[in-house]
C-alpha cells in the first residue's frame, strides 16, 4: 500500500542523528557532525532569509559534490527552493534556467563557473559559498539568527527540478518537503538504513537520484554520507578502503566502470565488504547483475525511479526476500500497477504502462495543464514505461514507450536486445536503438563498444542464438564510446540521428 505523505521537512529530518555521530565525510577533510550539520544548516538559512530570500523564491545552486553542496541545498530548500543545476551547463543553458525557474539568486565557488555568472539575469543576486573552519562554509552575507518561525513548510516546494526534455521543452517538477520526505522514509525502508551505514555518494547531487537515494535518505536515517567531489572509477577503491562505506547507489554505467576495475583491487573488496549495492535510473542489464554480485560479493538490488516521483518507485528488496534479475522489483510505501491507452487496470501478466501513486509522487508539473491532464489518470501516474507485474508483484520493465522499437507492428523492447549482446564476452557495452525504415516503419540496430575485436557477423550470429529473427539487430555499429546525458543515461532515442542514420 502506498505511504500518506510523511509531513516533515528536510529541517526536520536533519533532527533524526546523534548530535555527535559523523554525519558528512570528505575524504581528506574532518568529519561533520549532526549537530555541527544542523547548526551550519541554520548558519546559512539565517543568512539568505536576512539577505530577503525566503518561502517561494527559487535559488539557482551550481556547486559539485562535496559537502558545500549538501550544505548549501538543505540551506537553501530550508527557506526557499532549491534549483540545483548541472556545474557543467553553458551560458545559454544555465540563462534558460535562471529564467525558467525565476532564479532570485545563484550559489557558487569563489572564482569558479563563469558560465553561470555570465549568463545571470538583471536582478539576480550572485551569493558565493565560503569555507569556513567552524560551520563548514558560509555565504559572503552578513551574519544573521536563523528565523524558524519563516522557515518552509511540508507543503512548500523544496526543490524545483526538470524533466530530461529530449524531444520537447523540460518541464517544471516542483518537489515540496512531503514528497522529499516520504520518499526517503520508503528507501528508509526498502533498505533497512540506520545509524550503522555509511553510503558512498558517487551520484552527482543535482540530480534526483543523488539527492534523494544518497543524500536524503542517509541523512533522514541517522547514517553517514561520505562525499567526495565526484564519481572517480580509480579514487573509488581508496575510499572504500579508508572509510568503509556499507552501500552505493549508482546508474549502471558507474557500476560497468567499477567492473572494469574491480579485478585489480579484489584485497580491497574483500577486506571491506558492501552490505548492498544499489542500482537505479537506468535499466541493469542482467548480465551485469550477475557479475556484480560474483565481484563484490553482495546482493546487487535494481530500484526504479523518476524525477515525478521524486525518485525511488520500486526496488528488489534485502535478502532473504528474492531479488530478480530482469525486474525493478515491488513498489515499497509506493502503489505501482499497469494500465492501458485509455486508463484501464491490466492484470498480472499484461503489458502496459506502468503507473503509480503514493505521497512521495509531486501533485503536477508547474503551470502546464496540457502535461498534467496527460501525465495524470484517476489519481495515478503515468511514468511512460512499458511493463508488467509478475505473480509475486515484482515489476518488469519492457522499455520507455517511446524508446520501443516498432517494426512492422512488431514492437521489440531493446533492453532485451541490450542484455544479449553484453553476454558476448567481446562487448563491453550495447545500445539496441529503432532506425527509421522506408516500408517497416522503424527497424532495429545496435551500437557496441568492444574490449576485443569481434566482426559484426559474428555479434549478429551470437544474437541470432537467443533472440528470434525480427529481433535481431540489422546493423552493428561499433563505437568509441556510447552518448550520454550529464548523470550517465544512455542516449537511445537520438541514437539514429546521432550516428546521421535516415530513411
Amino acid at each position: 500500500m502506498s505511504r500518506e505523505p510523511v509531513t516533515s521537512t528536510l529541517l526536520d529530518l536533519l533532527e533524526r542523528g546523534a548530535a555527535e555521530h559523523p554525519a558528512l565525510l570528505e575524504p581528506g577533510q574532518p568529519s561533520l557532525s549532526y549537530a555541527a550539520l544542523r547548526t551550519s544548516v541554520r548558519t546559512l538559512a539565517g543568512q539568505l532569509q536576512a539577505a530577503g530570500i525566503g518561502r517561494g523564491d527559487r535559488v539557482a545552486i551550481a556547486l559539485g559534490n562535496g559537502p558545500e553542496m549538501v550544505l548549501a541545498f538543505l540551506a537553501v530548500a530550508s527557506v526557499a527552493s532549491a534549483a540545483p543545476l548541472n556545474p557543467k551547463y553553458r551560458a545559454d543553458e544555465f540563462a534558460f534556467y535562471y529564467e525558467d525557474t525565476n532564479a532570485k539568486a545563484l550559489l557558487v565557488l569563489p572564482g569558479t563557473l563563469e558560465a553561470a555568472r555570465a549568463a545571470l539575469l538583471p536582478g539576480m543576486r550572485l551569493i558565493e559559498v565560503l569555507p569556513d573552519p567552524d560551520h563548514g562554509i558560509v555565504l559572503d552575507l552578513p551574519a544573521a539568527p536563523f528565523q524558524a518561525d519563516q522557515a518552509a513548510q511540508p507543503d512548500d516546494v523544496a526543490m524545483i527540478l526538470h524533466t530530461s526534455g529530449t524531444t520537447s521543452r523540460p518541464k517544471r517538477v516542483p518537489i515540496r518537503h512531503r514528497n522529499l520526505a516520504t520518499s526517503a522514509t520508503n528507501i528508509i525502508e526498502t533498505y533497512q538504513l540506520g545509524p550503522a551505514d555509511r553510503a558512498l555518494c558517487v551520484m552527482p547531487l543535482f540530480h534526483i537520484h543523488g539527492i534523494v537515494a544518497s543524500l536524503l535518505s542517509t541523512l533522514a536515517s541517522g547514517g553517514t554520507l561520505i562525499c567526495p567531489s565526484g564519481f572517480d572509477a580509480l579514487r573509488f577503491w581508496g575510499w572504500v578502503e579508508a572509510y568503509q562505506p556499507t552501500w552505493y547507489s549508482a546508474v549502471p554505467t558507474m557500476h560497468q566502470l567499477l567492473l572494469a576495475r574491480a579485478e585489480r583491487n579484489m584485497a580491497v573488496i574483500r577486506a571491506h565488504p558492501l552490505r548492498f549495492i544499489r542500482s537505479s535510473s537506468a535499466p541493469l542489464p542482467p548480465v551485469v547483475m550477475e557479475r556484480l554480485e560474483a565481484t563484490f560479493g553482495a546482493p546487487v538490488l535494481e530500484s526504479y525511479g523518476m524525477t515525478e516521483a521524486s525518485h525511488q518507485m520500486a526496488s528488489n528488496p534485502l535478502p532473504p526476500a528474492p531479488r530478480k534479475a530482469g525486474s525493478v522489483g515491488v513498489g515499497i510505501g509506493v502503489d505501482v500497477a499497469i494500465m492501458d491507452a485509455e486508463g484501464h487496470m491490466l492484470p498480472v501478466g499484461e503489458r502496459g504502462e506502468v503507473v503509480v501513486r503514493g505521497g512521495n509522487v509531486v501533485d503536477g508539473y508547474e503551470n502546464n495543464p496540457e502535461a498534467n491532464a496527460n501525465a495524470f489518470t484517476h489519481g495515478w501516474f503515468r511514468t511512460g514505461d512499458q511493463g508488467y507485474l509478475d505473480n509475486a508483484g515484482y515489476l518488469h520493465l519492457t522499455g520507455r514507450i517511446k524508446e520501443l522499437i516498432n517494426r512492422g507492428g512488431e514492437k521489440i523492447s531493446p533492453l532485451e536486445i541490450d542484455d544479449v549482446l553484453l553476454r558476448h564476452p567481446a562487448v563491453a557495452e550495447a545500445l539496441a536503438f529503432a532506425v527509421p525504415h522506408p516500408t517497416l516503419g522503424e527497424d532495429v540496430h545496435a551500437a557496441v563498444v568492444l574490449n576485443t575485436p569481434v566482426s559484426e557477423k559474428e555479434l549478429r550470429e551470437h544474437c541470432t542464438r537467443s533472440l528470434a529473427d525480427f529481433k535481431v539487430p540489422r546493423q552493428i555499429h561499433v563505437l568509441e564510446s556510447l552518448p550520454r546525458g550529464a548523470t550517465g543515461k544512455l542516449q537511445r532515442i537520438t541514437m539514429a540521428k546521432t550516428l546521421g542514420i535516415t530513411e
